[in-house]
């Protein structure tokens, strides 16, 4: 069973400091040093850790950053073949962790922002060949619609961060993967202003709204999961955290690589959240995710 993650490739360069600065103030960190990200590349390691085939459509640039982006997909065994190289900059992510585990990341798109639609065209065999195909808001919205018009099996749509897509392309979701902020800008999208911030009514609300399923991720909480037959609770094993940056792409990539199993959607989320919490034990995204093999908290 195979997934296809269309999405941002990056380098991420890694700064630990005792607490987030506030604006105009200058802190002394720690780190530096570029480890791979990008959120399409976290969910493709993943979901190849998980268990899945993977495949991943993305572009680096031309410069020294651009094998670092891609050294742990590589040692995974993703497929990159239909990874372009582009003149200019890789995608560049700076994340700051304070010692509370809490971040602050800005983007440089770089490269990500040539995974134009003709370069999602290019790969139209890649997508409607997948069993899943993973996308994410760190792309050009018109790209993402492309892909959501090429795929035949199962799409996931994961809006992080969120951007002004069609209506139909979160309708063709199935699941939908939001945050609670996420799930309010999904629902802008769709036109339903309810302006009700109950997670329950949020997701019932997007279902109501023509989306198929929906998983909507609560941080430690683990995930609620909507479906035509309910709401269903799924618990996060606690865990102490160290760094939660990428915890949310591991679990979308293990989500993935389970529904490319044909499992449920709520079984397939049980996974993801054991996944999830094992990486937060470790710093970095990438770097953080637990190997094949490797015991999942309970």
């Amino acid at each position: 069973m195979s997934v296809v993650v269309v999405g941002s490739i990056n380098a991420d360069l890694n700064l630990r400091v005792s607490r987030l600065p506030r604006p105009g103030e200058t802190l002394l960190g720690k780190g530096g040093s570029p480890t791979p990200g990008g959120k399409g590349a976290n969910q493709a390691l993943a979901a190849r850790l998980a268990g899945a085939e993977t495949s991943m459509i993305g572009a680096v640039g031309t410069d020294a950053l651009a094998d670092a982006s891609l050294e742990l997909l590589r040692q995974a065994g993703v497929d990159l073949s239909a990874v372009e190289v582009v003149e200019g900059p890789t995608g560049l992510a700076v994340v700051s962790v304070d010692d509370q585990a809490e971040n602050a990341i800005i983007i440089v798109a770089g490269a990500n922002a040539a995974v134009t639609p003709e370069l999602v065209e290019k790969h139209a065999a890649v997508i409607s060949g997948a069993d899943v195909v993973v996308v994410q808001g760190e792309l050009p919205a018109e790209s993402v619609a492309a892909v959501a018009r090429l795929v035949q099996s199962r799409l996931l749509v994961n809006l992080a961060p969120v951007i002004d897509l069609p209506a139909e392309v979160l309708q063709a979701a199935d699941p939908l993967v939001v945050n609670e902020h996420e799930a309010a800008g999904a629902l802008d999208i769709l036109g339903v202003h309810s302006g009700d911030t109950d997670e329950s009514s949020m997701l019932q609300s997007l279902l109501d709204a023509g989306v198929a399923s929906v998983v909507l991720t609560v941080g430690a909480r683990g995930a609620l999961i909507g479906t035509p037959d309910g709401i269903v609770h799924v618990p996060s094993p606690r865990v102490t955290a160290v760094d939660t940056v990428g915890a949310g792409d591991g679990f979308v990539g293990a989500l993935a690589a389970r529904l490319a199993e044909q499992q449920g959607v709520v079984e397939a989320a049980r996974h993801a959240v054991r996944f999830a919490a094992a990486s937060v034990q470790h710093s970095g995204a990438q770097p953080s995710y637990p190997q094949p093999g490797d015991a999942l908290p309970e």
